[in-house]
């Protein structure tokens, strides 16, 4: 079960010196051009069925504002932890919930968490219309209204195995609602297959700004994190906010 830290995990420790130096980032990474849309402006691809990659979607002004709105709940009730499953092994990643809390011990969804009775904090607005966006972008996959956020940091020694996400409800898995995946800050390997075999899993880099979207008949695809590569994350990213090196994934879900 997770256990709360001593003290409050801060996402961005080094927020104060970021503060005072702030950088530039490039016009062309900035904004899109007048009257380009997400679906234009990121690289799209659709490799099986349910499965989506948009490349370079999530814009920079809002890598900055999730990992600022990602660090004050952060550090309150409901905060980040470092979970454990039911065996005791602890995953190698530090989780917080919005929305609902997922119990990785009993693997089911809750208001609290069980360990301090934490109310799990609410999904920002903004939040929201990233991921939906991202997902009417790929018009094929089911469109969702997330009422779950999963909000993982890894650090640069950080993965996780392969495993599979079937934990919500069993109409939303019966109708493969997808989930979305947000990358954050360092490049990570993922990889995915039928399997729970590495070995035979496909790998794939995330890069910070880049969407995956598993639903339809990918929805119950094995998946996980290799490694994360150090010292990839966007410049302006880490001056802006004085996050912590390595990689933040946002997922979301509809129970």
């Amino acid at each position: 079960m997770s256990q709360p830290s001593t003290q409050p995990f801060d996402l961005c420790p080094n927020y104060q010196e970021s503060t005072k130096a702030k950088t530039t980032i490039p016009r062309e990474q900035k904004k899109r051009k007048a009257g380009e849309s997400p679906t234009e402006a990121a690289s799209v691809q659709h490799r099986d069925s349910g499965w989506f990659s948009l490349r370079g979607f999530v814009k920079p002004e809002d890598q900055i504002g999730m990992v600022s709105m990602c660090r004050q709940p952060g550090k309150g009730p409901g905060d980040f932890t470092e979970p454990s499953l039911k065996n005791g092994a602890k995953l190698n990643l530090w989780m917080m919930s919005l929305g609902k809390n997922w119990d990785p011990t009993a693997r089911s969804y809750g208001p609290t968490r069980p360990f301090d009775g934490a109310q799990a904090p609410t999904i920002p607005d903004a939040f929201k219309m990233i991921a939906q966006t991202a997902n009417s972008t790929a018009s094929e996959s089911p469109q969702i209204n997330p009422d779950i956020c999963i909000v993982n940091y890894y650090t640069n020694s950080g993965k996780l195995g392969l495993h599979q996400d079937k934990d919500e409800s069993e109409s939303s898995l019966t109708k493969g609602l997808p989930f979305i995946s947000i990358s954050i800050g360092d490049t990570a390997e993922f990889m995915f297959g039928d399997t729970r075999d590495k070995d035979q899993a496909t790998k794939i880099n995330l890069e910070s700004s880049d969407v995956l979207i598993l639903g339809g008949e990918s929805r119950l695809l094995f998946h996980g994190v290799s490694h994360v590569k150090t010292n990839t994350a966007p410049s302006w990213l880490k001056e802006e906010t004085g996050v912590r090196p390595g990689r933040i994934n946002l997922t979301f879900r509809q129970y």
